[in-house]
């Protein structure tokens, strides 16, 4: 077996109580690696076509990669994957905390939930030992209480993953809580509530197998020290992610009134620097990172995690807020009830506007504040009003109308970035397989507005191969298992010190405008298997900790793989090339007046992304494409001991 792996999947099935292991082997593991892309496998093979995501026929995958818990930097994340009970595409979410590391040294790589109990439960993990246990006492309560009284119960705990009454109550964007990190977005803590499953505890002390230990020691230290020192990811240990505050309000890519525009005048009072002078405790970060860009604030006399970006602008700029104690209050109740910022921030920012054309009644409006605590409460227990907004913006937008300015893509309310003013990125919402997401979208913000050296943020020129990159990369990253923010050291240090409108920024910018042929050539060679050099740390480390032979261009191919496999998975369960798409808000109104070009010509780019893809006209990934990358287009349900699911709910405990 390859190292860097425990060998096994747990395959929990609370129809019935029973458990059964298995290993996918060596050829899954190759082909998938990890992560996301080999979460988007499974769950393409255990379930059905058309399955309802809160039905007991969907599986809850949760995922870990090589790297994690081998110390590596940044390596204690894992992935949560399940049908979105939001989207009705695949649903998944990177998460920090330290389940992962325990699930792994418990002896597995993976876990598969299925079913659904008759009662409430939580699983209990011990090195190889599964208990499906009573959660009767653990019912209704919130992510912190249900933290300290599993603690309480089951003595030393090595990781956990929970849900709050969002998840019970089924929510469609409730999230799943590990620490004080969050499993966000897709709406995968409805799917645990749909189960009756309250939580998952692991703990284990199982060596993970690695290769090349003193080879992993010495590059990990290596890039330890370049993460620590390089400019952009120094900034988060310095700043936070409050710290694209500033930056995205000068770019025109701060949504302000529910991406009524992209500048807000007030944003100085939601920047970094007000956080860290009025707010700020400390620094915290996950196990094995040395950025800690988590902030710690003091809020009514509690020490508790400060607000994200996302959190920031879409609860701050997006709703006509400039208090950041308001902010820190919210993103606590968001976490405590187990709901996304994010989609709660957008559903209110669009009641707001639903509101303001008369089309809704309630009792929301931008700038308005001093009702928002009690209407996330509302939204969680899905009273009144409330439990309009917990269904989401595209739901709403069927209910109510208003849906040139339902801000969402496939279902998911989009993150923190105006694409108007980059629209790559705007690309990147309409093609990623989740939806509205900045990091499935390829984060192409970061070559276009945010980033040390941008390319045009208004031209399609290269867009299209270049957002096929930039999603593969992350991609690849993610599939390691390991943080995305790394990726920011991908890019030379050296390019912050350029001046933004300098000469040789200009020649830069043209540059990248011009790239698309040689972005194309590296895209091709990484499908063809080539680009054999170890240019950055991730395929070294992968190398010292698996033994196989990892490069730039697997890398890049690995990303390739959880493109398609996550594309399949979603044509097959409906989607269409009329799914790539973005409201008309961002398509035909300008976000600057006067100037027609700040829309996102969507339509002059998604032929060429198809092309840069290899995919036909009409996005489906073409077969040859799929034999070359490893692909079986038809589910392998025989894998799956656990694979038909009874009818009827069974006794399991």
């Amino acid at each position: 077996m390859i190292d860097g792996y425990m060998g096994e999947v747990l395959d929990v099935n609370l129809n019935t109580g029973t458990t059964m292991v298995y290993d996918p082997g060596d050829e899954i593991r190759r082909t998938y690696v990890g992560g996301k892309a080999l979460s988007a496998r499974m769950l393409y093979d255990c379930t059905p076509e058309g399955v309802d995501p809160l039905s007991p026929e969907n599986v809850i995958i949760v995922m870990t990669g090589p790297l994690t818990g081998t110390n590596a930097p940044c390596s204690s994340r894992f992935d949560i994957t399940a049908k979105s009970p939001l989207t009705g595409a695949i649903g998944n979410s990177n998460c920090g905390g330290n389940f992962g590391i325990n699930l792994k040294k418990a002896g597995y790589d993976a876990l598969i939930i299925r079913g659904r109990s008759s009662k409430p439960v939580y699983i209990s993990i011990e090195n190889g030992e599964v208990e499906i246990k009573d959660a009767a006492d653990l019912w209704g309560l919130k992510t912190d209480d249900v933290q300290k009284k599993l603690e309480e119960v089951e003595g030393s705990i090595g990781g956990m993953i929970v849900i709050g009454p969002a998840g019970e109550g089924q929510v469609r964007y409730a999230c799943i809580i590990s620490q004080e990190r969050a499993a966000g977005r897709c709406g995968l803590g409805a799917v645990m509530g749909s189960k009756n499953l309250k939580a998952v505890v692991a703990k284990g002390d199982r060596e993970i197998p690695i290769a090349n230990p003193r080879k992993l020691r010495k590059i990990s230290k290596k890039w330890a020290k370049t993460l620590r020192q390089h400019p952009a990811t120094s900034t988060l240990t310095a700043l936070g992610t409050a710290n694209l505050v500033e930056r995205t309000n000068s770019t025109n890519t701060l949504p302000t009134r529910n991406f009524q525009k992209g500048h807000y005048e007030d944003a100085i009072r939601l920047s970094a620097h007000t956080l860290k002078d009025t707010h700020t405790i400390k620094n915290t970060g996950c196990f094995s990172c040395p950025i800690r860009c988590g902030r710690v604030v003091l809020h009514n006399n509690m020490s508790i995690k400060g607000p994200e970006y996302e959190t920031i602008g879409l609860f701050g700029s997006n709703i006509g807020n400039s208090s950041l104690e308001r902010i820190i209050e919210w993103n606590y109740i968001c976490d405590q009830l187990g709901m996304d910022t994010m989609s709660a921030a957008g559903s209110i920012a669009f009641a707001m506007e639903l509101g303001e054309k008369g089309l809704i009644d309630a009792d929301l409006e931008f700038g308005r504040t001093d009702n928002i605590s009690s209407m996330l409460e509302d939204m969680a227990y899905r009273r009144g009003i409330g439990a309009d907004l917990a269904e989401g913006v595209k739901r709403m937008s069927e209910k109510y109308g208003g849906k040139e300015y339902a801000m969402h893509a496939k279902g998911l309310e989009m993150a923190a970035y105006e694409p108007r003013s980059s629209v790559g990125h705007g690309l990147g919402y309409a093609t990623g397989a989740r939806g509205g997401c900045h990091i499935s979208g390829g984060y192409m913000v970061y070559l276009e507005a945010v980033g040390p050296v941008n390319a045009d943020p208004l031209s399609p020129k290269s867009k299209a191969p270049l957002t096929v990159f930039m999603q593969d990369s992350l991609g690849g990253v993610a599939c390691a298992v390991t943080c995305i923010f790394t990726s920011y050291a991908m890019f030379p240090g050296l390019l912050s010190k350029i001046k933004p409108h300098g000469v040789l920024s200009k020649i830069i910018s043209s540059t990248m405008l011009h790239s698309g042929g040689i972005v194309g050539l590296m895209l091709s060679a990484a499908r063809n298997k080539m680009l054999p050099i170890k240019f950055y740390a991730y395929e070294k480390m992968l190398s010292a900790v698996t033994g196989e032979r990892f490069s730039l261009g697997r890398l890049i191919r690995m990303g390739e793989v959880a493109a398609n496999i996550e594309r399949i998975y979603n044509i097959r369960e409906g989607f269409t090339t009329s799914d790539d798409t973005l409201p008309d808000r961002l398509l035909k109104e300008p976000s600057v007046e006067g100037q027609s070009n700040t829309v996102v010509p969507l339509n002059e780019m998604l032929p060429r992304y198809y092309k840069a893809r290899g995919w036909d006209k009409n996005g489906v990934p073409k077969p040859g494409l799929l034999k070359k990358l490893g692909i079986d287009s038809t589910p392998n349900h025989a894998n799956y001991p656990h694979y038909t699911v009874a009818e009827h709910e069974g006794d399991n405990t």
